[in-house]
């Protein structure tokens, strides 16, 4: 494209914008919109399509087509929403999202994790734990209903107050109002903003930025909090300041359209051996980890003590166990144990290394069940062990003892894991 021909275009949007955004969303994979292309259909014309999303974004003809709705169970109960931009339109998205995102990374507070570049759910964990140990009172919070319900006015004063971009701004504009599409069925939006879509997080951030983040730091300066997108916990030192606390943050909340969850919003103790007094509430969930009173060993005499700490979460360890059993590993006889560990060892390395980070023992329950797993797999595929357990148990356990043991958690521990 010539220097000249750009000049014709009323934004000036460099190519290598685009070509990067591409990069990224390629790299990021994702299902179909709803016209039904799929990423490997799309990289068939990749340098058409490029232009195409490029000419129409510089020339302010781009509009963004209908997002597909797809409802997912909660874990709660009932359906999430979620929506499913067009290959083209999340291309057209990270173009916007990577030019805006560094302005926004400049105002967001320290306390804020959820979807921040250089941020994780581990920081926010690790700071959560050092926290209960120096405030006895948790507000946890969430707020429901979140990307649904996000005020678009609100919104647009807060974008506009820090995108100066006359062309991101047309299009973020654009991109609130796109209908929703399932079934063949569209529905026009006049609020919230398709969880799915990729710039959705950085919108959402920024609206909580001054719902949430503002107002504490004005409201309630010497509280810490932690936020992680729309779940978050404030450490309040008495139960009186944690109920005033949640009174306050309900009527911030409605101010601004939106309500905390009825359920998932609770004021916790953090109990543990010199904070002894009876609550009803003495654990709570925070991205897949459990905070609760539990024996810890003191890294210096080694001794048990009682301690408010993080660990693998009873829902993560069902949902681990479901991912698990969907593999059906038991029944891939036709399979080596060196094939079995190319596709499962992938999982384990990344629960090892999310869930592992904090009271790395709890993960003790999922080795035994992957044990059991390739016990009964064993037992299946070699017929001179399928009456003898026994003997199948320790053929595996002579293999997890080997250096290079064929799964990533066999080379942790291994004692009585087949027993």
């Amino acid at each position: 494209m010539t220097s000249s021909a750009m000049k014709d275009k009323p934004f000036k949007i460099d190519k290598r914008q685009v070509y990067k955004a591409y990069k990224a969303v390629k790299s990021n994979q994702g299902a179909a919109g709803v016209d039904g292309q799929t990423l490997k259909q799309f990289e068939t014309d990749w340098k058409g399509n490029l232009y195409r999303i490029w000419n129409r974004m510089s020339s302010g003809s781009y509009f963004p087509p209908p997002v597909r709705a797809v409802s997912i169970p909660k874990k709660s109960g009932g359906e999430r929403i979620l929506g499913v931009p067009t290959v083209s339109d999340r291309i057209a998205q990270v173009v916007v999202k990577q030019l805006i995102e560094t302005e926004m990374e400049s105002i967001f507070l320290p306390d804020s994790y959820g979807y921040r570049p250089g941020k994780s759910a581990l920081d926010a964990v690790g700071v959560t734990r050092e926290r209960c140990w120096k405030y006895d009172w948790v507000l946890e919070f969430d707020i429901k209903g979140l990307f649904d319900n996000i005020d678009h006015v609100l919104l647009l004063k807060a974008v506009r107050k820090h995108v100066t971009c006359d062309w991101a701004l047309l299009y973020i504009e654009r991109w609130l109002t796109a209908p929703m599409e399932q079934a063949g069925v569209r529905m026009e939006r006049t609020r919230g903003t398709p969880q799915g879509g990729v710039i959705s997080p950085i919108l959402a951030n920024l609206f909580l930025h001054y719902t949430f983040d503002l107002w504490m730091k004005r409201t309630y300066p010497d509280l810490l909090w932690c936020r992680y997108a729309d779940d978050g916990l404030v450490h309040c030192r008495t139960e009186r300041e944690a109920e005033a606390l949640k009174a306050d943050l309900q009527a911030r909340l409605a101010a601004c359209h939106l309500e905390l969850h009825p359920v998932k919003t609770r004021i916790v103790y953090c109990k543990d051996r010199k904070r002894n007094a009876e609550y009803p509430n003495v654990t709570f969930d925070f991205l897949g980890y459990c905070f609760r009173p539990r024996s810890v060993k003191n890294t210096r005499n080694r001794q048990l003590f009682c301690g408010f700490h993080p660990a693998v979460s009873p829902a993560a360890l069902k949902d681990i166990r479901s991912t698990i059993k969907s593999l059906k590993i038991r029944r891939q006889t036709q399979l080596t144990l060196e094939e079995i560990g190319r596709r499962l060892n992938p999982l384990l390395r990344g629960w090892i290394e999310y869930y592992g980070r904090f009271t790395p023992s709890a993960l003790e329950p999922i080795y035994r069940h992957v044990n059991l797993t390739l016990l009964r797999w064993a037992r299946r595929k070699f017929k001179r062990f399928a009456v003898r357990p026994t003997q199948a148990g320790r053929f595996l356990e002579q293999l997890a003892r080997k250096p290079d043991a064929v799964f990533v958690h066999w080379r942790l521990a291994t004692n009585g894991w087949f027993a």
